[in-house]
């Protein structure tokens, strides 16, 4: 699966050389017990290397306790069909009491990146794909491969590593979890990622896989993409959608996938108000356009952002989440994303001219 997978050794006594996955499990073996933590509002690649790290530990480091935890919530459709249907056990974070014999294993997230609600404990194992770069100091094993499509590529590797048996239920996940990273044209997949896929197909629950890509969805999903098909507008190849206030902060970044299929676009934001802060979701159509740094740019000193070439999220609080505060920060946001994609605000139109006239629920 990876340079670092082992073979089996061809004399009997030959001592296997160290893979990432046996440094992984030596930091992990003094501690009692293992918390696993990741993002708030975890996305399924999230969800899944959990999933397959608690494998990985049951496996090799039998009887210590796993806790896979979520911090905020299970929001998208997609996402509670996983956790239901796998079905994933998660503990809130708040609720989980750290100490010195616990071990904390952050997946799919980096330390002081912004997207924790809480960052008062440093991990000793860190596991992520993301560039935005977090605090790793004092972070005593780290696996960042930038490079990769999903964190869970790198989890698929530690099982290979060791020969867990991946089950039905897990490969799934798993695969669910590699296959919601990069989808979308043109692809940011490696083919690590694409060789991790092909494992693992054969052996997912494909009526499972199936149910989890196609949940039901509640009314408020239609109301959200009325409201910002009714307030987007067109600058240039620039499309800026708002999409008032959302019942769930993972809808917005649907909504900017929806936007930049639009064969006049190259770039989509959407903005949506969720608990006294504004949610953004910046995509670029093409690779190399560098949205995690460009939408880092956008929101700074004004809250947290970061994601990779083609897709980026951030969050906006607002002191002041009246209309006229919300309307002032949607204002300065769209001021300097423009300026930094150099689009002249005077080229702005609705990108559905009748729109204006669709009143919004």
């Amino acid at each position: 699966m990876t340079g670092d997978h082992a073979d089996e050794a061809p004399f009997p006594h030959e001592v296997r050389r160290k893979v990432r996955s046996d440094r992984l499990l030596a930091v992990l073996a003094p501690y009692d017990r293992v918390v696993l933590v990741s993002h708030v509002n975890p996305d399924p690649d999230s969800l899944a290397s959990m999933l397959g790290l608690r494998a990985l530990i049951e496996a090799c480091l039998p009887g210590k306790p796993v806790i896979m935890t979520v911090d905020g919530m299970i929001a998208r459709a997609e996402n509670r069909a996983m956790v239901e249907w796998i079905p994933i056990p998660l503990t809130p974070v708040q609720d989980v009491a750290i100490d010195r014999s616990s071990a904390v294993v952050m997946v799919d997230s980096q330390p002081r990146t912004g997207r924790r609600s809480s960052e008062s404990v440093t991990p000793q194992i860190v596991i992520d794909h993301h560039e935005t770069g977090g605090d790793l100091e004092g972070v005593v094993f780290q696996d960042v491969r930038t490079s990769l499509g999903a964190s869970s590529t790198i989890v698929v590797g530690y099982l290979l590593e060791q020969k867990v048996v991946v089950t039905p239920p897990l490969a799934t996940a798993l695969l669910y979890g590699i296959e919601s990273e990069i989808l979308g044209y043109p692809r940011e997949a490696t083919p690590l990622d694409d060789g991790a896929l092909v494992w693992l197909f054969p052996r997912a629950d494909k009526e499972l896989l199936a149910r989890i890509r196609n949940p039901r969805l509640p009314q408020s999903h239609f109301a959200t993409f009325q409201r910002a098909l009714t307030n987007a507008f067109l600058y240039r190849d620039l499309i800026v959608a708002w999409c008032g206030e959302v019942a769930q902060p993972d809808i917005v970044a649907e909504v900017a996938d929806f936007f930049v299929r639009f064969d006049q676009v190259n770039w989509v934001l959407s903005v949506g108000l969720y608990e006294d802060g504004l949610k953004l979701s910046l995509r670029a159509y093409d690779l190399g356009r560098q949205a995690g740094e460009i939408l880092r740019d956008v929101v700074d000193g004004l809250g947290n952002a970061g994601g990779h070439d083609k897709r980026a999220g951030g969050l906006v609080p607002l002191a002041d989440p009246s209309p006229k505060g919300v309307e002032e920060a949607l204002t300065e946001l769209r001021r300097r994303l423009l300026s930094q994609l150099d689009i002249d605000e005077q080229q702005g139109r609705r990108l559905l001219r009748d729109s204006a006239k669709i009143a919004a629920p």
